[in-house]
């Protein structure tokens, strides 16, 4: 049975020549291009739209569809080319553009594609903006112009500089330097390759690259976990480096491996992340009900905050506005730090790995002995939103003795750990994250949401 096309708070999802093809996209950028002209109001002024993609074979046809698009409702377009997700917000603000566009499907596999959309602040737009640029779309709501009013197209070559410039301004360049990090990149052939190169470059590391010719066409399977990063691994033993850094496909994730050759995993980016930054200031951090216990562990003795949203970057880069926080970001190996944007940022997670590194003379297994650990198990399972409901439900009358977050499907806080229940915003599926200190806790837990399954999907 095909898939339907997602479209949600994190723009549109689909599978090329399926479900996402140059008409749908085209309609999409209308859509887009109406309700910016739409806020905008009547002043009259000529708005631009920054486009960005990743590597993807697809990624061109769809970038010049929703250009297209835009440009048919009199909306003009800065293609700034083959960038990372977060690239494409730096130049949003540099150039004063009122949204951007990624061509992007992140870390799904190869026959997908999207489309996710920024506002003029760099930031995914809110639910509600996102709800009436779906039915701008559902209901072909497009201000189409006439031939004299037809946006324009122009490129811009600058977008690598200019996202290393902003990232080099969080760091001391010297400091890191003056180590000689050797560092392993792994950028499964997405669009991070070519920008991480030379921000290491600045930043004095000696760098081997695997995979980091952005093809498109992907050397293991794209999303950043321990599975598909054994190649990574055997690397960092080989060659004696320091660290080992993954990326997923538009460069927003990062992942880690020791020195030993050791997967530590995405949820000790932000933990270290977080380390260094609550080391120079006492402040807030945002980061959504998903993501590990460590980041509270660590404010808790550096005598800061860490507030809970809902998944998704743009519910965290808003937490992070309204609070004046001073770090972000996801356990999916996502940093956000409102210096650079408010967008999870890869380059800018491996700046502030490499400077905790640097300032404290400890290595990677070093650092995550001192963070501590916990044991966390992410499963997912094809579930229709009757049967989301369903399995809600029930885990509220299993999970009745916890405190409940209702916020982003159900969190369930125990004193030995937690459970988080949610359907995705980017694919069919739910996903269920269990993270306990003991082991055997976590094996309880899944087992519960196991039975739970059972129940309703047979």
């Amino acid at each position: 049975m095909p898939e339907q096309l997602i479209i949600s708070i994190s723009g549109m999802r689909g599978i090329i020549g399926e479900n996402l093809t140059a008409s749908i996209a085209a309609e999409y950028g209308s859509a887009f291009g109406t309700f910016l002209k739409d806020s905008a109001g009547s002043n009259g002024s000529r708005l631009s739209v920054c486009i960005g993609r990743d590597s993807r074979g697809s990624g061109r046809m769809l970038a010049s569809a929703v250009g297209a698009g835009l440009c048919g409702v009199g909306v003009d377009v800065v293609d700034v080319g083959l960038v990372p997700t977060p690239t494409v917000g730096v130049m949003v603000t540099h150039l004063g553009c009122a949204g951007g566009v990624i061509i992007t499907a992140s870390h799904n596999p190869i026959q997908y594609n999207g489309i996710k959309l920024l506002l003029g602040n760099s930031m995914a737009p809110p639910v509600d903006a996102a709800g009436r640029i779906k039915q701008f779309f559902l209901e072909k709501r497009f201000d189409y112009v006439d031939s004299a009013r037809c946006g324009g197209v122009a490129f811009s070559d600058e977008a690598d500089a200019k996202h290393i410039e902003r990232v080099l301004a969080i760091a001391d360049k010297e400091a890191i330097a003056a180590k000689g990090f050797r560092v392993v990149l792994d950028s499964v052939n997405g669009a991070g390759g070519p920008i991480t190169r030379k921000l290491l470059a600045e930043l004095g590391c000696q760098v081997s690259a695997i995979n980091d010719e952005p093809t498109g066409v992907f050397a293991h399977t794209p999303e950043p976990i321990a599975e598909n990063l054994t190649n990574l691994c055997e690397v960092v033993k080989a060659e004696g480096a320091e660290i080992g850094f993954a990326q997923d496909p538009d460069a927003d994730r990062l992942a880690i491996v020791d020195e030993a050759g050791t997967y530590i995993g995405e949820e000790y980016t932000l933990a270290m992340a977080a380390k260094y930054i609550f080391s120079k200031k006492v402040g807030k951090a945002a980061t959504n009900l998903s993501t590990s216990r460590m980041i509270d562990d660590i404010a808790a003795k550096a005598g800061c905050q860490v507030i809970r949203t809902p998944v998704g970057e743009a519910n965290v880069a808003s937490a992070m506005l309204e609070n004046d926080c001073v770090i972000g970001g996801e356990g999916n190996g996502g940093i956000i730090d409102l210096r650079v944007g408010p967008i999870r940022d890869s380059l800018a997670g491996i700046a502030l790995v490499l400077q905790l590194m640097a300032e404290t003379g400890r290595s990677v297994s070093q650092l995550t002995a001192d963070i501590g650990s916990y044991y966390m198990t992410k499963t997912k399972f094809a579930a229709d939103s009757k049967q989301a409901m369903e399995i809600l439900k029930l885990a509220k009358q299993q999970f009745s003795d916890a405190r409940l977050d209702v916020s982003d499907g159900y969190r369930f806080d125990f004193e030995d750990g937690w459970v988080h229940i949610r359907s995705s915003n980017t694919e069919p599926v739910m996903r269920a994250i269990v993270e306990a200190k003991d082991r055997s806790i976590v094996q309880r837990y899944l087992g519960e949401i196991a039975k739970i399954r059972r129940e309703v999907l047979g």
